[in-house]
């Protein structure tokens, strides 16, 4: 009989340890050891025996690749690469009541007009999820529902002839296997769970839906080969204080990553937001100081938002910094350049920047936008009426290329806008440059963030110092 043994496993980073200690000596993360009872085998090799012969086959396969399960939802749709890929493994994370359960629900609704499907929840009673179809208009739909933990008793109901074509798994630090003598949601139980259902998932050819609780710093608990096990990754964020959804891919093997999906949270569930650009511009003023409007690109979607700042002179030493839904390293880098190669003194304020709607903006070509911002904030003089700004910002000052300056443009004239800020085109590629004349807008190009103060008309050239020529 196999003698069993307690070893301390890290919930962070899966890490083993014999004995416990307040913190993990591989993450370096504090209270996170938890007891494990494992069965001591002696160590084995391949013995002398053969294994079994496997077959090789040609890249090119002969038949004609299965079709993805479109479910009607546009924006699920987006992120996902144009549907569902049968035998695909999909997880879902997000933070508590951002709305995972419901979206999930929503799709699996729509999924079950051409499609077989089940939800299976962990969390909740069966009456509790009817009651939540009730609210969301989908009491009707044809989705067979269960409850259930042992992830034993799911895959002998799935693995029949007859599977459901798509399974949703809520959630899967709820699942357990009866063989491991850890409680749920350890490293362990998630692991092992996930490996079993999507490798029954890939064996019977339905698309399986995982849904994973996150930590507080915003990741995935449980193991980070979770994240790897699977074939796509979606993260659900979003901001309390406000009804915006973003359904965001960062991982996905059949389709681009960073592309995302724009929901709105309503008493009837999550509706897709067809042009997300409007939606966060519905309530921006031109004849404010210190708002700029950046053309910035979410995946292949091209996304018009809002950035706003305040500058206050300071009465501390230290000024303060404050950021919502942008990187505040980047923002002091930005105030670097500005206050070093354009001469223009931000030091002696406390600086707070926000992108309004709750969105997160993470690529360098919002640089210019909040450059622009700051320097309409500090001379309190606001940018001019339907203008876009985009660009990143060097070390040196100068305004680099981004790419996909025909779309941003687009989207902008679409809109209204009338002019836009670019990085000087003869720094550009020829592919960026294509269709930038032929936009239909009033483009200023300028290839030094010196000349961005012009922009604000003549009150501006007064805030200048004397270096800002140099």
């Amino acid at each position: 009989m196999a003698r069993k043994s307690t070893t301390y496993v890290c919930q962070q980073c899966g890490a083993s340890s014999p004995k416990w200690s307040g913190r993990c000596d591989a993450c370096g993360s504090w209270n996170t050891l938890s007891e494990e009872a494992q069965a001591d085998s002696p160590p084995k090799g391949l013995g002398k025996g053969k294994g079994r012969k496997i077959d090789f086959v040609g890249l090119k396969g002969g038949e004609a690749p299965v079709p993805r399960r479109i479910s009607g939802i546009s924006e699920f749709d987006r992120v996902c690469g144009g549907g569902m890929v049968p035998g695909s493994a999909l997880l879902v994370g997000g933070d508590p009541g951002i709305g995972k359960s419901t979206i999930l629900l929503q799709v699996t609704g729509a999924l079950s007009k051409g499609y077989r499907c089940a939800y299976i929840s962990g969390e909740e009673a069966i009456d509790q999820v009817r009651m939540r179809a009730t609210r969301l208009g989908i009491s009707g739909a044809s989705v067979e529902l269960a409850a259930a933990t042992n992830v034993r008793d799911i895959i002998s109901s799935l693995d029949t002839a007859d599977t459901p074509e798509v399974v949703v798994i809520d959630s899967i630090q709820t699942m357990f296997v009866d063989a491991l003598d850890s409680a749920p949601g350890t490293v362990a139980q998630v692991r092992t769970s996930a490996q079993e259902l999507i490798r029954l998932a890939k064996r019977r050819g339905f698309s399986l839906v995982l849904v994973g609780h996150v930590t507080k710093e915003g990741l995935i608990a449980g193991p980070r080969v979770l994240e790897h096990m699977v074939d796509t990754v979606l993260y659900f964020e979003g901001d309390r204080g406000h009804q915006f959804r973003i359904l965001r891919a960062v991982k996905n093997r059949f389709g681009p990553t960073d592309e995302i999906g724009v929901f709105e949270m309503t008493d009837g569930g999550l509706m897709e937001v067809a042009n997300p650009s409007a939606l966060f511009l519905a309530d921006h003023r031109d004849d404010v100081s210190g708002s700029c409007v950046f053309a910035g690109m979410e995946g292949s979607r091209p996304m018009l938002v809002e950035i706003q700042s305040l500058l206050a002179p300071s009465p501390m030493a230290t000024p303060r910094r404050a950021v919502v839904g942008w990187d505040s390293a980047r923002l002091a880098m930005v105030m670097a350049v500005l206050e070093t190669r354009c001469g223009i003194q931000l030091s002696g304020n406390d600086v707070y920047l926000n992108v309004a709607g709750g969105l997160r903006v993470s690529e360098p070509a919002a640089d210019l936008a909040v450059a622009a911002a700051l320097i309409s904030s500090l001379q309190e003089a606001p940018i001019s009426q339907g203008t876009v700004v985009f660009g990143e910002i060097g070390l040196s000052g100068e305004i680099r290329p981004v790419g996909q300056t025909e779309a941003r443009l687009k989207e902008a004239l679409k809109l209204g806008f009338k002019r836009a800020i670019i990085p000087d085109r003869r720094r550009a590629s020829n592919q960026s440059r294509k269709g930038i004349g032929e936009s239909g807008l009033d483009v200023i190009e300028i290839g030094h963030l010196r000349d961005l103060p012009d922009v604000f008309g003549s009150a501006a050239q007064d805030a200048r110092a004397p270096q800002a020529g140099r």
